[in-house]
């Protein structure tokens, strides 16, 4: 199982680092590209065709990427926003917002971390050792 981890922009990388921090925790594999959806936007869309299982997509200011990524796939999707103006409120309502059929799931502004925890929920629906994994990190949150 696997993730890819595509940031808007290069600035955008210590948000990455708070997305491969948590899936290097779980001995997740994934990968990470840097695509804009309005620079690169035949990159995104051959992105979004690989075989990965989840996609992470981190993107501030219109946050077009987690959109133009799931537009190409039928695999879940997790936008990032990304607090690049007005506190990161338009990249979370540009992400929350998609049109109906085309769901992309939005965690909080600069949240890499619950960005992989979603993914590590998704792919634990089909990976038991993961979920007992899961389920011992909760334990230990708690604590």
């Amino acid at each position: 199982m696997k993730v890819l981890v595509v940031m808007g922009s290069k600035s955008d990388s210590h948000i990455a680092e708070k997305v491969t921090k948590m899936l290097d925790e779980f001995e997740v594999s994934y990968d990470v590209e840097v695509a804009s959806a309005h620079r690169n936007p035949k990159k995104v869309e051959k992105l979004a065709k690989k075989d990965y299982d989840v996609f992470i997509a981190i993107a501030g200011l219109s946050a077009a990427l987690p959109g133009v990524i799931a537009a190409h796939t039928i695999k879940p999707v997790i936008g990032v926003p990304v607090s690049a103006k007005f506190g990161g409120l338009d990249s979370l309502l540009s992400i929350a917002q998609m049109p109906p059929g085309v769901p992309v799931a939005a965690v909080g502004i600069d949240n890499g971390k619950n960005a992989a925890l979603l993914a590590v929920e998704i792919l634990a629906l089909k990976d038991e050792s993961l979920k007992r994994k899961l389920e011992e990190y909760r334990k230990r949150m708690r604590e």
